[in-house]
């Protein structure tokens, strides 16, 4: 799954720090979702569109599948 959360945090001109002070994970939680390491949980991944003020789908896509 990719995902659009570092475009997200930049637009709002966050840091990595603040993001996760926002959502109450570590820095390095952040970290391995916008890179794509950790696919966030259910409640994890409402509590970012939230922030974004955005739907999961705009905030979250499906990989490219080649047929």
């Amino acid at each position: 799954m990719r995902n659009r959360v570092t475009e997200s945090r930049q637009r709002l001109a966050w840091s990595q720090q603040r993001l996760a002070d926002e959502l109450g994970v570590s820095r390095q939680t952040v970290i391995s979702i916008e890179r794509g390491r950790f696919d966030p949980s259910l409640p994890l991944a409402f509590r970012l569109a939230a922030v974004f003020d955005c739907t999961l789908e705009e905030l979250f896509l499906p990989d490219e599948q080649s047929e």
